[in-house]
């Protein structure tokens, strides 16, 4: 539950109001089983929780920039053997078929770029209903020219990626700026978003209000509010 009233809502952008469809996450499972994997269904979960926390500035991730580079085959090869150890794939399969998935993601996966269901009526309801609203994405690049193609900018106060502001969530202070272009308190002030490493962990840090969008159950420990589809933000902060 939240507690009330509140004034400002700031949304992640990737995973939360923006999605690839099929999802990376989908894509590459199903591309390690073709080449052999042979992970069951049900074990999908941990690679996802493991992608969330990779991406959450995590020591692995450091260590990897460090030593590869950014967004070159040998980074996203480890990346893929690093996947495939969280699958609980041998360590000697993985090494044979991280350069392989790397090499298949690399032919296969175009995904469509969509927004979610109900994030339009979900943020026109909270604008008209007076919220002040930000976007706080943990991006490298610009995501303005994005969000108004996809017809997200026009609901948004304030909008800004990590690059921008030097600090990449959970980094208290991605959300300290943010609260500074609001101008509303910490407690006054939730941040939606689908990582709990990243978002929750981070907007809690910082003292705002986090709200966890799991459609799919991913994080069921999640000690916040939770919501499985957008629509449910309205009751959640309306009441």
């Amino acid at each position: 539950m939240l507690s009330l009233p509140v004034e400002t809502v700031i949304f992640d952008l990737d995973g939360t109001l923006r999605h690839n469809i099929p999802s990376s996450d989908d894509t590459q499972f199903r591309l390690a089983n073709q080449l052999g994997a042979n992970v069951p269904s049900d074990l999908q979960l941990l690679g996802t929780r493991w992608a969330h926390y990779y991406w959450a500035q995590s020591p692995e991730l450091a260590e990897d920039i460090r030593r590869f580079g950014e967004t070159n085959a040998e980074f996203w090869t480890y990346y893929m053997y690093r996947y495939l150890l969280a699958l609980a794939v041998p360590t000697d399969r993985a090494t044979d078929l991280a350069p392989r998935l790397h090499q298949q993601m690399e032919a296969d996966f175009n995904p469509e770029n969509r927004l979610g269901p109900q994030v339009p009526e979900t943020l026109q309801t909270l604008k008209d209903s007076g919220f002040t609203l930000g976007l706080v994405s943990n991006r490298s690049r610009a995501c303005q020219a994005e969000c108004e193609a996809l017809g997200l900018l026009q609901y948004f106060d304030f909008a800004y990626v990590a690059a921008e502001v030097e600090a990449w969530k959970p980094d208290p202070r991605i959300f300290d700026r943010a609260l500074e272009l609001c101008g509303t308190a910490p407690a006054c002030t939730i941040y939606v978003g689908d990582n709990y490493y990243a978002d929750i962990i981070g907007a809690h840090k910082a003292g705002l209000q986090p709200v966890l969008f799991d459609p799919n159950g991913t994080f069921p420990e999640a000690e916040c509010a939770v919501i499985r589809s957008m629509g449910e933000l309205v009751a959640l902060v309306i009441g």
